[in-house]
């Protein structure tokens, strides 16, 4: 089955998205606030979302969106500058657009629960990076029957060794079908997306994430000191990392556990690992069981991340057998 429409909606969505992300964040001023769980969230956060889900919506009406945030902290009165603001960035795209038709855009994305066909989006991931001035990404998968089908990541900050030095990448995979780059700022072919032929592991360049709180630095460290890797790790905020491993820029990823009780949400992964799966490469938990998206809006039945350009994946399960 294909799924080529798809694909191109995906990446018409993320790359609006994208536009207004980098308009907040030249402001510098983001407007964040704290949730409940005391992640920050911004007015990029709510106004990415509210465009891709209005786009998704309108193309796909039956399809059910899991995604990262709702407006119910939009609604209260004390956030009524925060909503205005989100309300005016979402404008400059869609003049015609009113407030409270913005406000369920975003609640477009607030179901949880498993489908036979559904997506899931990450309007921001990264947004600690974001709010830095480093990475972040705007991530949508279509997930089917539990398969995840098209994948669509746009990543305003980053770089990759062949694009010109310029920033701004967007990568876009269907199942079956490869994984392309463009360049965000006019959608130009950069190439087919290639992941490395390393084999040896202590030639391997690894990333992870920046936040200890989403992996232990440590186990990472470890692991790699018994692949014999020397290279300093590269530490990327969201799933720009899964990017560069497709890209080719980096041999592989690992995402450990910072606690017993963490799982793992589907919006920060089903988009990255089609893309590297697509390059050639290979996903799977720490466990080396493939990543499960038949249990809503969690990764229930996996622990941890390790990406690779495929070549290295049984050298790499086996450091992490032995690292326990």
């Amino acid at each position: 089955m294909s799924f080529y429409s798809e694909k191109l909606i995906a990446l018409a969505a993320v790359r609006e998205a994208a536009d207004l992300c980098r308009t907040v964040q030249r402001e510098i001023e983001p407007g964040a606030l704290k949730k409940k769980d005391s992640s920050p969230v911004t007015i990029a956060d709510f106004g990415s979302q509210a465009l891709v889900c209005s786009r998704l919506r309108r193309a796909y009406p039956d399809d059910p969106i899991i995604a990262e945030e709702t407006s119910s902290e939009l609604r209260e009165e004390a956030n009524i500058g925060l909503k205005t603001q989100v309300v005016s960035k979402v404008r400059n795209l869609r003049p015609d657009a009113g407030e409270d038709e913005i406000m369920d855009w975003i609640d477009f994305g607030e179901s949880k629960d498993q489908s036979d066909r559904y997506w899931t989006l990450d309007p921001i991931d990264g947004t600690k990076g974001f709010l830095r001035g480093d990475q972040y990404a705007v991530a949508l998968a279509l997930i089917v029957e539990g398969i995840v089908v098209v994948a669509a990541v746009a990543c305003p900050n980053l770089r990759i060794s062949d694009a010109e030095l310029e920033k701004g990448v967007v990568a876009v995979a269907e199942k079956g079908q490869g994984t392309e780059l463009f360049r965000l700022r006019d959608m130009k072919s950069i190439r087919k997306a290639q992941v490395t032929t390393t084999s040896e592991p202590a030639e391997a360049r690894f990333s992870e994430s920046v936040e200890s709180g989403h992996t232990s630095h440590s186990q990472s460290r470890l692991v790699s000191d018994l692949l014999g890797i020397s290279k300093p790790a590269t530490r990327l905020d969201s799933q720009a990392k899964y990017v560069v491993v497709a890209a080719g820029d980096a041999d592989i990823y690992m995402r450990f556990p910072s606690s017993r009780r963490y799982v793992e949400n589907i919006w920060d992964h089903a988009a990255g690992m089609l893309l590297v799966e697509e390059a050639g490469g290979r996903v799977s938990d720490i466990n080396g069981k493939d990543l499960s998206y038949r249990f809503g809006y969690q990764l229930k039945e996996n622990r941890g991340i390790l990406v690779s350009n495929g070549a290295l994946h049984e050298a790499l399960l086996e450091a992490v057998r032995n690292a326990r």
